[in-house]
């Protein structure tokens, strides 16, 4: 589904799309984060965590964060990891990841070339990773599109798309299955 929001008075611009839940609202606030440093950017990693608790245990921490102020803060706070070693496989370096027990939930944002369903009968036979990757970029139907993938230790999931031609917060497709392995993946760090 997408989430359009209706102009506003005085032509204003229309403002970022309300979510319905906390993780829909994290993965929103990840995607304008990531949107606000631009495209061609490396994957970025982050932690959720409960708002409520990291105010309580670690006030310092949710101070640095302008979490202490007032009670209209999200009840997931995204906290950025360090970087994603450059060169290493995503889900080479996902499979080494493990949460400590204050993290709720995590959320990854990466950006990739995707194509139609329809060229995907179109797609040579035999080709390795690195032929088939080629053949991706030099597609005329390519989209280049930032995908926000987010899940919780219960189960929950909720993925963002946001295409590169239409780079607008009204433009952002949301839904819990919208990239499925890269939500594995994530669900699997969480795993014992």
């Amino acid at each position: 589904m997408s989430n359009a929001s209706a102009p506003t008075p005085d032509n204003q611009p229309p403002a970022a799309p309300m979510a319905a839940t906390p993780l829909t609202r994290a993965v929103l606030e990840i995607d304008e984060y990531a949107s606000g440093l631009g495209w061609d950017q490396p994957a970025r990693l982050f932690a959720l965590v409960d708002t409520a608790r990291l105010r309580s245990q670690e006030p310092s921490l949710a101070a640095q964060l302008g979490l202490d102020k007032g009670d209209s803060a999200a009840a997931l706070t995204p906290v950025e990891q360090d970087e994603i070693p450059a060169g290493t496989p995503l889900d080479e370096f996902l499979g080494t990841l493990a949460w400590p027990d204050a993290v709720a939930g995590c959320a990854l944002t990466v950006e990739r070339l995707m194509l139609p369903s329809s060229a995907e009968r179109a797609v040579p036979e035999g080709l390795d990773d690195a032929a088939l990757t080629e053949w991706v970029a030099s597609h005329p139907d390519r989209q280049e599109v930032r995908m926000t993938v987010a899940v919780l230790r219960d189960g929950s999931r909720e993925s963002a798309l946001r295409l590169r031609e239409k780079d607008s917060p009204t433009e952002v497709l949301t839904g819990g299955g919208l990239v499925p392995g890269l939500a594995e993946a994530l669900a699997a760090t969480f795993e014992d």
